[in-house]
């Protein structure tokens, strides 16, 4: 299994100083986590919803095998609205962890597919696939084949 070590200094603050190890994990966990996090129509079998900040949160953790001794990395406080870890950090780790297990365009296509095109617009405006403009912005599905086609 893959593993990726990543050592922060006080950027993210004091509290979140140190080094961090992040390993893998199996194809079983990831399906697992995500099915924890995923409503289904009880009839069609359809995605109803999915909590995509939790899916990540339980990867995160998961994937996590070291950190400082202080432990300032929990599920709760990558959850927590009002004393989470600051947003570059959040996003640090989620870059790392996608990278380890391999989330692919196709996987992304499938988990985006399973949003309305209001909670699509606004996770891709989050990870600044979209802007935010008042004026004329690219359409949602512009900006999906911009960022997610295959490469030639």
């Amino acid at each position: 299994m893959n593993s990726e070590n990543l050592e922060l200094d006080n950027r993210f603050g004091a509290e979140f100083a140190g080094k961090y190890l992040f390993k893998e994990i199996t194809w079983a966990k990831r399906n697992r986590i995500i099915q924890k996090h995923t409503k289904y129509n009880n009839v069609t079998g359809e995605v109803v919803s999915s909590d995509f900040i939790a899916i990540q949160a339980e990867t995160i953790i998961a994937s996590m095998h070291g950190q400082p001794e202080s432990k300032p990395i929990t599920l709760q406080k990558l959850l927590s609205d009002e004393e989470g870890v600051p947003i570059e950090l959040g996003e640090l780790m989620s870059k790392v962890v996608n990278k380890l297990n391999g989330l692919s365009h196709e996987d992304l296509r499938f988990l985006l597919a399973q949003l309305s095109e209001v909670d699509r617009t606004q996770l891709l405006q989050n990870f600044g696939f979209v802007r935010n403009s008042v004026g004329q912005s690219p359409s949602l599905e512009d900006s999906q084949q911009k960022q997610f086609s295959p490469s030639s």
